[in-house]
């Protein structure tokens, strides 16, 4: 069987969260997302404007460690420099960080920090992509 034409690219992503409001806070309020839909007030979809994150309200009894594991998520900054100015917006904020800057064999530069809900955070510049 012959593969269908290549994908669009992956350009969206779903997480199931505990605190709904607190990490809709933070894409919104520090990430600079949107809110695209809202079908109801356990579910909003959020973008950037070429990106889909579907943010959706966990169960009462929803523990992070008992379901599907993702490592991180990433966000593409187009300049190397404002990788830095990313990490000390987000320092101030006092979101938790998880790395120091790093410029990467590659080229890349990023950090990793912590959302609300306790996934992690990806801020990179990546060569190919910005």
């Amino acid at each position: 069987m012959k593969r269908p034409a290549p994908t669009a690219g992956m350009h969206h992503l779903a997480l199931t969260v505990k605190d709904l409001q607190k990490v809709e806070d933070f894409y919104v309020n520090l990430m600079g997302m949107s809110v695209e839909w809202r079908p109801d007030a356990d579910n909003v979809y959020l973008t950037s404007g070429s990106d889909n994150l579907a943010l959706h309200r966990g169960d009462d009894d929803f523990e992070p460690a008992n379901h599907q594991s993702l490592d991180h998520l990433g966000f593409i900054i187009g300049d190397i420099n404002e990788v830095d100015t990313w990490y000390d917006f987000l320092s101030n904020a006092g979101v938790t960080m998880l790395t120091q800057v790093k410029t990467h064999r590659d080229g890349a530069r990023s950090f990793y920090c912590k959302d609300p809900g306790g996934h992690t955070v990806q801020i990179i510049y990546h060569p190919p992509l910005a």
